[in-house]
């Protein structure tokens, strides 16, 4: 047997990456844009697919990145969907102890409410291209990447804004879009992750049901993909990269 002390130490073994895990709710709503950038920033991506994993095996404040993403479910549907509490639970959690989390949709309502904010239903479906309206705080924050580019909205609920939460984002048809609490948390209704040029018609396709109920044409999502979806593309990236690049330890 060879002696321990002369076996050369592994190359890559001074090298330490950053743990980013994203809870996944259906798999095509994915880290779309954002996972390159993750990936230049030095984060390892693991996917926790709900009703998939067990969220009890996730320590909630061990891993450095928590992102949570959107899905078709409300945050108030908990008694048909258990797993929400779990998640609201695990959110409380790594955000009373200001660990670094980003949530997308339904993402940032299940951080409103584990904030101790009110999701509601928003009056109106807002689905499709549409520009936010930034407050000041929001023209000083990474948001300010997408103030001339028309987003992806994809919702029928909204949150209310949490106490100590930063009031970032509006709409015409909603007046929260985005909240913030300090450099290291942040939530938007909208999905500034999305691939609009290449990822859209798998949206299209799962959510069919519901875009026919809401009588939305997907054609019509399409030529608004084509319109806006590049620049989206770069602005959603450049957003999330300033966003990682703030982080405080």
């Amino acid at each position: 047997m060879p002696d321990a002390a002369a076996i050369p130490p592994r190359q890559w073994s001074h090298v330490t990456l950053k743990t980013a895990v994203a809870l996944r709710h259906v798999h095509f709503e994915d880290l779309g844009t954002f996972d390159a950038a993750l990936a230049a920033a030095g984060y390892s991506v693991h996917y926790y697919d709900i009703g998939v994993h067990e969220l009890w095996t996730l320590d909630a404040l061990k891993i450095d990145l928590l992102l949570v993403l959107g899905g078709p479910i409300g945050v108030n549907d908990a008694q048909a969907y258990p797993f929400l509490r779990e998640e609201i639970e695990l959110l409380a959690l790594r955000l009373h102890a200001n660990r670094p989390t980003f949530g997308i949709c339904l993402g940032a309502q299940l951080m409103a409410v584990a904030l101790g904010a009110a999701v509601t239903a928003n009056g109106c479906k807002e689905i499709g291209f549409a520009p936010l309206a930034l407050t000041a705080a929001g023209k000083d924050s990474p948001l300010q990447r997408l103030a001339r580019t028309p987003v992806l909205h994809w919702h029928g609920d909204t949150f209310g804004i949490p106490a100590n939460a930063t009031h970032l984002a509006a709409t015409e048809a909603c007046a929260h879009q985005a909240f913030a609490c300090g450099p290291n948390i942040m939530a938007v209704q909208f999905h500034p992750e999305v691939d609009a040029c290449a990822g859209l018609e798998r949206w299209l396709i799962g959510h069919a049901a519901e875009l026919a109920a809401a009588h939305i044409d997907p054609q019509d999502l399409r030529e608004q993909a084509a319109r806006h979806g590049a620049d989206l593309r770069k602005a959603g990236r450049e957003m999330f990269v300033e966003w990682l690049a703030g982080l405080e330890p």
